[in-house]
């Protein structure tokens, strides 16, 4: 199931504040950078759980830098925003409820404008990521599995580079050197 938060822009290419972003997404048509459907994600969510081979029902929230920045900081002490926040579920009733995901769009939309590709690409990159933490991969724990299963994934689903791989090395700038590698973290979180 697709959520999207009341208080999130549904125009979030308006959003786009620093002149690298807006200079960045001249490059990229306007339509790229438009929130994609419910029903278009939805669709996603449905082949994506599938290829991890996750049971059970998967909520993902669709929100803004400071929702998911107040998640952070409640389940895991982190008082910043994120990228993508994944909740397992837990106790009874966790066989029919795999867990929750929380994405903030005006992250996922730096991130797609910084990768040169779609809104929606970068949504499902990260919908992606999440689900595999769901199924229980922790690449901060593992010794590579979740970045091999990621992979994998990635190349069924007909995907680009993944969040792992982009906090392996550093992502060039529009028109400057690379800067600080993104990570990501794990209720789940993504980059710090």
């Amino acid at each position: 199931m697709i959520l999207l938060d009341p208080d999130l822009d549904p125009d979030p290419a308006l959003a786009l504040t620093t002149a690298k972003q807006k200079a960045a997404s001249t490059s990229t048509p306007k339509k790229n950078l438009r929130l994609p459907t419910v029903r278009t994600l939805a669709r996603f969510l449905a082949e994506a759980q599938a290829a991890v081979r996750l049971k059970g029902e998967v909520t993902v929230l669709l929100t803004t830098d400071a929702a998911i920045r107040k998640l952070n900081r409640n389940f895991r002490g982190k008082d910043k925003s994120t990228d993508v926040l994944s909740f397992p579920a837990e106790g009874i009733g966790a066989e029919e409820i795999a867990g929750d995901l929380a994405i903030s769009v005006p992250t996922a939309l730096r991130q797609a404008v910084e990768q040169g590709h779609p809104l929606s690409t970068e949504i499902k990159v990260l919908i992606l990521h999440g689900l595999l933490h769901l199924a229980g991969y922790d690449h901060e724990a593992d010794i590579g599995q979740m970045a091999r299963r990621e992979r994998l994934l990635r190349a069924r689903l007909a995907l680009p580079q993944g969040l792992i791989e982009r906090a392996a090395k550093p992502v060039p700038s529009v028109g400057k050197p690379a800067g600080r590698p993104q990570t990501s973290t794990r209720a789940r979180g993504g980059k710090p």
